[in-house]
């Protein structure tokens, strides 16, 4: 019965962990069906409309080594908190304003508060359930969170047309006063009662915490995992998806629409067999990793590669193999986890996210650029052929991502041949069945 209860009470914990970051991901994703009409409110141009995106996305990024280090030092509880609040400041602020400058800047607030929510609900899992159940549920964090999405995508629309601008986001943000209440009442930092914060700490410590993370193969592995899978499904669903179905392959707005949620489907349909196979196969995480960006840049070179337009089957094919993407990243979570003791796991979490989002930015900007260089005429109107030279632009991220996790995934092998290598031979031997492989890795 005790067993029972503790396993309910984790699940309680986690569901309304899950809860503030399904609304963070609404939150980061609303404007995405708010386009034409913030357009219109704040009279910008196009550009000035994917400014918002991509400061999103900056801030996000440039708060993960922060977010992680704090979050070592009060908590969780206190994390999600803090974000919640950012998060509701900034919706309601967004409601109000009708100034491009600071509709700009209550964007920052909801991208501050959604950078704190995603490392802390893993913190969470981390604590409250055991390590072989660890994969399974962080992908099951990531597969509800797509709820934001869609929450975003149909009801936010629906209440956009109905409501107006100001009463659909002021009711977005009155959603984080009620889950902070949830907060406040269900979850805790860890299963013990006995935990206290702990005492303030040094710049100088903060700092060799960071570095002892950094210095771990296993953190760069996640990094340049979530660097690699993430950036071309955000790049789509966050700004260019809908410009180069439209544009670049001649499609129809709801034609767009339906390629846009196959991403979101997949994400959901693969995110726990991702889970399932990685908390059975710890061994060949990178190699799941390696599957599904290999089949991420085929799809993309058959579509560039076609003649004239491709075809619809082979753009939904496309947009599937990226949803996947998403889950895949997740592993990168898992690699830190592993590789680094519960007291630097903020602090390493921080790292990997940061690598996703820094290169979704610099997806996103270069994809800009090149389609500008490839349309010297202007405008907002770009030719299929200035698409396919933009989206070509990826192949440099793959590139650099694949070599950085070919080199880091050997590094790490290394260190655990080094630090376990009876641990390291039981793996081998329990996924391989051969027992001479461990011999050639140990002396690889």
């Amino acid at each position: 019965m005790s067993w029972f209860l503790a396993r309910r009470r984790a699940l309680a914990v986690w569901a309304a962990a899950v809860a503030v970051y399904i609304l963070a991901v609404f939150h980061r994703t609303s404007l995405s069906v708010a386009g034409l009409v913030a357009v219109d409110r704040f009279d910008i141009s196009a550009s000035q409309l994917a400014v918002f995106t991509m400061v999103q996305l900056l801030v996000y990024a440039a708060m993960q080594i922060p977010v992680g280090v704090t979050l070592d030092r009060i908590g969780p509880r206190r994390m999600l908190t803090g974000g919640l609040i950012l998060m509701t400041g900034g919706q309601l602020a967004f409601a109000m304003v009708s100034a491009y400058g600071p509709a700009l800047g209550a964007r920052v607030l909801v991208g501050m508060g959604d950078a704190m929510v995603f490392a802390s609900v893993l913190r969470l899992v981390a604590s409250w359930f055991a390590p072989a159940r660890n994969p399974l549920v962080t992908q099951a964090t990531g597969m509800f969170g797509q709820l934001g999405a869609i929450a975003a995508a149909v009801p936010m629309s629906a209440a956009l047309a109905t409501l107006g601008w100001s009463t659909a986001f002021t009711l977005t943000a009155g959603l984080g006063v009620v889950l902070g209440l949830v907060l406040f009442l269900v979850v805790r930092d860890t299963p013990r009662s006995d935990v206290h914060a702990e005492p303030p700490v040094r710049l100088a410590v903060v700092a060799d915490g960071l570095k002892s993370s950094w210095a771990q193969p296993g953190t760069r592995l996640g990094l340049w995992t979530h660097f690699t899978t993430m950036s071309s499904v955000t790049a789509m669903v966050l700004l260019w998806g809908y410009p180069f179905f439209v544009q670049g392959e001649g499609l129809s707005g709801s034609q767009a629409g339906i390629l846009l949620t196959l991403a979101t489907v997949a994400s959901l349909i693969s995110g726990p067999l991702i889970g399932s196979f990685v908390a059975r196969h710890p061994f060949h995480r990178s190699t799941v990793v390696l599957g599904v960006i290999a089949t991420i840049v085929t799809m993309w070179t058959l579509v560039l590669a076609w003649p004239g337009s491709a075809p619809v089957w082979l753009l939904a094919a496309l947009m599937l193999a990226l949803g996947v993407g998403g889950p895949a990243s997740m592993v990168g979570f898992d690699f830190a986890r592993t590789f680094n003791p519960p007291h630097r796991l903020g602090g390493a979490t921080g790292i990997v996210n940061q690598g996703g989002f820094i290169a979704s930015l610099v997806t996103i900007v270069a994809i800009g650029i090149v389609l500008d260089l490839a349309s010297p005429s202007g405008g907002s109107s770009y030719s299929p052929d200035a698409f396919r030279i933009a989206m070509a632009t990826q192949y440099v991220v793959w590139a650099l991502g694949v070599v950085q996790i070919l080199r880091y995934r050997r590094q790490a092998r290394l260190q655990l041949a080094a630090e376990d290598p009876e641990g390291l031979a039981a793996e081998w031997v329990r996924e391989h069945s051969i027992a001479d492989r461990v011999a050639r890795a140990r002396a690889a």
